[in-house]
Formats: C-alpha cells, structure tokens, sequence
C-alpha cells in the first residue's frame, strides 16, 4: 500500500506530522480518525512536496509588510488580511508563499512560524522582529517597522549598486580592452624587439611586458579555472560556522568599509531594541531578538554575552564596552539612557544619527571609486604603452 503524509492534531490540540500506509486517502484519513487524530492535509507521499517558489523583489516584500499591518490596524482579522493581500497581488511567486503562509496560518501557526517557512522571501530578523510582535501584541507596529527595515535595506542597495555601476563597467571594460592588448598586439612586437634582447639593451619594463604577455598567453586559461576552483573551496569552507564568524571578523577590520559595515549593523541593533523596548517585550527577549539583526556573529555573540550580563543584575553599556566593537560614543549614550531610563528614545536617536552619518560616508567612498578606477585604468595603459614606445625610440635614436 503507498503511504500517505499527514499533517492533523491531537485530542489536545497539538500539531502531529508523519506518515500513514493506506490504499486511498479517504483510507488515510479513517486510520488517522481510528487514531484521535483530526487530519488537516493528506497527500500521496512520504513528505510533502517541497515547492520552491521564485525569488520576489524586496519592495514587494515591503509592501506586503506595509498592507498587512494597515488591514489588522483597521481591524480586519489576520486570515482575512492575508487572504486580501493575496488576491490583490500580481506577482505568482507572492502568490505562491502566501498561499502557503495563508494555510498554515489557517491550521493555528503563527504569522512569524508561517513566514519563516520562507527565508528566501521573508528574512530572519523579519520574522524574529514578528514574532515579537505577535507575543507582545503589537504586531502592526511590529509590521510597519519591517517593512520601514525592508525598504531601507533596498534604498541603500539600489544606491550602491547604481553608484557602482560605472566604476564596475570601467573595470570590466578597461580589463578586456587590457586582455586583448596583451594577448594579440603586445607579442607582434617580440620580434621586433629580439635583437635589442640579445644586445642587452631591452628596457627592463618592455622585457617585463613581453614575459607576462607570454605567460598569459600560455596559462591564462589555467589561472582562470584556478581560481574558480579556489573560489569554490572557499564557498564551501565560509559556510561553516568558525569561518563565518572569521569572514564576520574581517568585515570589521576592513580599513574604510569596516567602519561604514559596523555603523550599519550597531544601526540595525539599536533600531531593532529600541522597537521592541517600546512595545513592552522584555529586555533579555528583546536582545535575544535583536542580536540576529545585526548580520555580524561577532557583535551577536557580544550581545547575548550582554544578555547574560544582564540577567545577572549588570547593566547593558558594561558588556557592550567591553567587546571592543561598539563605538566609545554610543556605548557612553546607552550608559546615560540607562541612568535616565530612557533607553527605548535614546536607541532609536541612536539608529537615525549613525545611519545618516554612515549615507554620508557611503556617498562619498563610491564617488570616489569612480576616479580611482579611471587612474588604475589609464595607468595600465599607460604602461603598456610606455614600454611599447621605449625600444621602437632606442631603434630610432640608433638608426
């Protein structure tokens, strides 16, 4: 007999997986009844079938945040709200997952458990933010300050890469029209440039050129497939948990984007905490939350060493010191908040004041990649050129 997949609910009202062998699905659903079990879903198969559903744009996702939290403030009940945001919607693969979030929403999830089921839809901190929200009741509140997240993240996002775009089109540019140079046009000179070879009177830069343009002709391809492999060993060796927390480390150490990294994730933190102080969910739960928003194991493990602190009897600003991440001034601004009991305002001032100070340092680091590169660009060139033009000079001096 072909076995069934189940999802239903005891007698207590639990929720129970797993797999029953029966000739029909009506047969199924009998032995499950036989069993105490109210069944919710059945199908042919030993799990269910896992349907991976299209990447959706991130303002979409916004949006979505944004609609939903402006149903349930308008009193309309969360099945309800899900359910009209999913009609409206235009995109299959939103569709797809609400669809999915509506049903098991439907079975007694939560909207956090049911958007989790997603990650490549909805984000982690989302959903821990989320569900917050949903055991501290301020779910809308929760959903606004998501989808506020949300579209942040996208704005910084499509302002660095339309700020890069050049930069990266001069490079990719720059590096064929230099490829080409070297592999077809600089050895036609070889020969040319033989004699003075065997006079000693080659240029060293020339000679120089003429050995690399060689050596790319030869085993260009094989450092190419080279470093792909290496690009995938190292993929595989960062997806475990000690190199991640080293490419973690590094991002921090990184001499001007470190700074700007760091800002970004101290912003997050701050932003994240203040929120969920401000909607009543105790501190030890709100760190819990908000150290998964910072992106950074590192500063996560600092704070939920925090964490511990505090539950000690501690107060925040010490353990945050301490790690020797967080910045002198905002750890001091924590200290005051504390003794002012303030702590939710001053986070949020916190967030805005780095986050406007890091735009502004962002802005002017891609303005200036673009001239950086046009240097690095035109100096190649250069070189090469230069060393192309002192022989055939020697030659003509000589002549």
């Amino acid at each position: 007999m072909p076995d069934f997949a189940y999802i239903a609910r005891d007698l207590q009202g639990q929720r129970v997986t797993g797999t029953v062998s029966a000739g029909s699905p009506r047969e199924a659903v009998a032995s499950l009844s036989a069993q105490d079990l109210f069944p919710l879903r059945v199908e042919l198969g030993r799990r269910f079938a896992a349907r991976r559903a299209p990447r959706v744009r991130t303002q979409l996702v916004a949006t979505t945040y944004s609609q939903l939290a402006a149903l349930l403030r308008s009193g309309v009940p969360l099945l309800r709200s899900i359910n009209v945001v999913r009609r409206q919607s235009t995109h299959a693969g939103l569709v797809q997952v609400l669809d999915d979030v509506y049903s098991h929403v439907e079975d007694g999830a939560s909207l956090a458990d049911a958007l989790a089921r997603h990650p490549r839809t909805f984000g982690e901190m989302a959903t821990s933010i989320l569900r917050a929200g949903g055991e501290g009741g301020f779910l809308e509140e929760a959903l606004d300050r998501v989808a506020v997240f949300t579209e942040q993240q996208h704005d910084l996002k499509s302002r660095v890469v339309g700020a890069l775009a050049y930069p990266i089109f001069l490079a990719v540019v720059g590096s064929t029209i230099v490829g080409i140079l070297l592999v077809f046009f600089v050895p036609k000179f070889e020969e040319l440039f033989h004699r003075l070879r065997e006079r000693g009177e080659l240029p060293a830069v020339t000679d120089g050129l003429l050995q690399f343009s060689h050596g790319l002709r030869s085993w260009g391809l094989v450092a190419i497939g080279l470093v792909a492999v290496l690009l995938l060993i190292a993929r595989a060796r960062l997806a475990t948990a000690p190199a991640q927390r080293w490419r973690d480390m590094a991002k921090l150490r990184m001499p001007v984007a470190g700074k700007i990294y760091l800002n970004l994730a101290v912003a997050r933190f701050c932003r994240v905490l203040g929120t969920l102080l401000r909607g009543g969910v105790p501190i030890l739960r709100s760190l819990e939350i908000s150290s998964s928003a910072t992106g950074n194991r590192v500063l996560s493990a600092a704070i939920q060493d925090a964490a511990e602190n505090i539950s000690e009897g501690e107060s925040l600003s010490r353990p945050l010191a301490e790690c020797g991440h967080f910045p002198p001034a905002i750890v001091e601004m924590i200290t005051v908040a504390e003794e002012a009991n303030n702590l939710e305002t001053v986070l949020t001032d916190i967030a805005d004041s780095l986050e406007r100070q890091t735009w502004r340092r962002l802005d002017l680091m891609v303005r200036l990649v673009e001239p950086i590169m046009l240097l690095v660009m035109a100096s190649i060139v250069l070189v090469v050129v230069i060393a192309l033009l002192l022989p055939v000079m020697k030659m003509s001096m000589a002549i």
